[in-house]
């Protein structure tokens, strides 16, 4: 038999067909024939032991190991190229083979024996598999067991730092990032930056059954958090989770965590890290290390795979990177204020008692109700003892309360009347600062919309005239009785009570006196 893998060797080291020829002991026409059998096929060296001379034969002279030989020889190259292409298998390509043969008067192969041809021919190719991982098709991700330890500079106290891995299924690229926790912002934030390494996302996402990626996963029933969900339809990615205690679901992610954990976490051992940014920085430098580490069974490394088979069937990342946000539901109480764990932002008043939504990002906070955003503001990085509130959120009682002031209390009491002017002074000036004074003055608003400003003025021109420092009582008395109708300079009559003569035989004061004259 031809010596193909030596063939194949000598030429890898540049040495000429009459060199190779006289090496192996074969004509010049068979080295030629061999080297472009070959190079049709992309077989080149190096091999594998597992890749004999016999299995080099079937590949490059499949007829010979065939009685018949007008069987015909599938493009094997053409069949890597289209099982790239979403929603083509193996079978599909089998039937059109079997088709473009019937056509051309030859015998296709059986579907089983085009099927192990293929998987030789990429195996012998270095050709990614293709059959079950299409490339740009699969995300797979979880988080890593094992932790980093981030020391305290001042009492040496340690926290563990958690590592997020992800990998590309088809060219297994590798994406890793350090994180204080493993809560649903980091997990997010993760797989933005992950899209980012990429440049392209992938079509499905597989999580693990964490809580930051998966609320319920049963046989009839899969609920993803809102969060999450949101993530992923931002992306154009369907989240797909892996079966509950079913690794090989997801069998890459769950070897790039060990190779992961080797490669990043066991070499970064004896580091002592006193901040979670240096970190990052060293993860990330020994990612770039564990990506263009050449693999060990063939040509290349995990970043050249992705390069050269899956980068141009990743989808495309949107115009803006994903900003990540975290859903909560709260019901509204009578302050009509929601809390973002720092401070209290307003919504509209009338959601009073309803049970709302709340998306929370770096930069808003997002109010929801059934499914409708009813209120936006920009979330503020410090506490503050006061909620933030919109005007057209309140009542029109409570927006007028936050109007007032002495300036306006007294802008509207100019308009009012002179003895409503004077008696607002009174009110404002009559404690040791203005605010004391604002309820008086705002009741009497309340009691001139009632009553009218006339009114009221004639009221506050009665009290004063009998007192400097009026009253709200003694105003609203006065209302109460109709007296500012009353005009100052003229008391009602009072009209005169007859005197009532009394009956029957009276006694003098002698009568009753000690002594008098009839005891």
């Amino acid at each position: 038999m031809v010596n193909y893998r030596e063939i194949l060797r000598l030429h890898s080291l540049n040495y000429s067909q009459r060199e190779i020829a006289a090496s192996v002991h074969s004509s010049r026409s068979t080295i030629q024939e061999v080297l472009s059998l070959a190079s049709a096929l992309k077989i080149s060296w190096p091999l594998t032991p597992e890749i004999t001379n016999a299995a080099l034969q079937s590949l490059l002279y499949p007829e010979r190991a065939e009685k018949n030989t007008d069987r015909m020889m599938p493009d094997f190259p053409k069949i890597h190229s289209e099982l790239a292409k979403k929603g083509v298998t193996l079978s599909l390509l089998w039937t059109e083979y079997c088709t473009e043969a019937h056509a051309a008067g030859k015998i296709p192969y059986m579907s089983t024996q085009f099927g192990d041809l293929y998987r030789k021919w990429a195996q012998v190719s270095k050709a990614t598999m293709r059959i079950q991982r299409k490339p740009g098709d699969t995300f797979e991700v979880d988080w890593a067991g094992k932790t980093i330890d981030i020391y305290d500079r001042v009492t040496g106290e340690i926290t563990p730092a958690y590592l997020f891995v992800g990998v590309l299924s088809c060219s297994g690229l590798i994406y890793a990032e350090a994180c204080m926790d493993m809560k649903a912002e980091n997990f997010i934030s993760c797989h933005v930056h992950a899209y980012e390494y990429f440049g392209g996302v992938t079509r499905l996402l597989v999580p693990d059954n964490l809580r930051a990626g998966v609320t319920k996963n049963t046989r009839y029933e899969t609920v993803i958090p809102r969060a999450y969900r949101e993530m992923a339809e931002y992306y154009d990615t369907a989240i797909v989770p892996a079966r509950v205690k079913a690794p090989d679901d997801k069998p890459n992610a769950e070897g790039s965590v060990k190779f992961a954990t080797t490669w990043i976490l066991a070499a970064i051992r004896n580091y002592h890290f006193f901040s979670l940014e240096e970190a990052k920085l060293v993860v990330a430098e020994k990612l770039e290390e564990l990506n263009d580490r050449p693999f060990q069974k063939r040509v290349g490394s995990r970043r050249s795979a992705y390069e050269n088979e899956e980068k141009e069937f990743m989808q495309p990342l949107p115009n803006a990177p994903y900003e990540p946000a975290v859903w909560a539901t709260a019901k509204i109480q009578n302050d009509y204020t929601v809390f973002d764990g720092l401070n209290r932002y307003s919504v509209p008043f009338d959601l009073i008692g309803e049970q709302v939504d709340i998306r929370l990002t770096k930069n808003t906070v997002e109010v929801f109700f059934h499914d409708s955003r009813v209120a936006s503001h920009v979330r503020r990085k410090k506490a503050q003892r006061d909620a933030f509130m919109i005007p057209e959120h309140m009542p029109e009682a409570h927006r007028k309360y936050l109007s007032y002031n002495r300036d306006a209390f007294l802008s509207w009491a100019e308009l009012a009347g002179p003895s409503v002017l004077r008696t607002v002074q009174c009110f404002l000036d009559s404690g040791k600062e203005p605010e004391q004074g604002y309820k008086y003055c705002a009741s009497l608003m309340k009691a001139a919309d009632r009553y009218g400003q006339l009114r009221v003025d004639a009221a506050c021109e009665r009290v004063l005239s009998f007192s400097s420092l009026p009253t709200l009582r003694n105003i609203l008395t006065v209302l109460k009785n109709g007296q500012d109708k009353v005009p100052l300079n003229k008391e009602p009559d009072v009209e005169a009570k007859p005197v009532r003569r009394s009956q029957g035989i009276t006694r003098g004061a002698n009568a009753f006196r000690k002594g008098g004259a009839n005891a």
